[in-house]
């Protein structure tokens, strides 16, 4: 007996015993899994299907939404651009109002001149060259180039 004592606290015999108690452990874990597994694939197919019906169910609102916030916020950028714009228009309307800020457009704009003033312009030669057009056309009389204007296009 004492053989059998000395076997039975072996270091071998102890792994083997251990090796045997983790892999009947390993096996029957596995076996719950599977015993688990086989029990909720029902509930999980029908999990997923309540969860894409509700998808399908909310996609169209919601795609509503987003874009009901996109048209709101696009009309709220065109309100701030027209309460701008309407600013600007009554600084203008209050600068037109000035005496000073009128004859300072009819001096700049309308070219001008005050009583007793000299008004100049000064032409650019290039600028009248441009004016001109082709220069065979300058010793020509005028009813000449009309009606060769008017025959170029009833050609087009």
């Amino acid at each position: 007996m004492a053989g059998k004592d000395r076997d039975r606290f072996s270091t071998a015999t102890r792994l083997r015993l251990l090796g045997e108690q983790t892999a009947a452990r390993v096996y029957r874990s596995q076996n719950r899994r599977q015993a688990r597994r086989s029990r909720l694939t029902g509930r999980a197919a029908f999990l997923a299907l309540v969860v894409c019906s509700l998808v399908v169910a909310l996609a169209y609102p919601m795609r509503q939404y987003v874009s009901q916030r996109d048209e709101i916020a696009e009309q709220e950028r065109l309100s701030q651009e027209a309460k701008a714009r309407t600013e600007e228009l009554r600084d203008e309307k209050a600068r037109l109002q000035d005496d000073a800020y009128i004859m300072r457009l009819a001096r700049h704009h309308l070219h001008y001149v005050l009583p007793g003033e000299t008004g100049y312009i000064v032409a650019d030669p290039d600028a009248v060259e441009d004016r001109r057009g082709d220069p065979g056309e300058n010793n020509r009389p005028w009813h000449s180039n009309v009606w060769d204007g008017v025959d170029s296009a009833d050609r087009d």
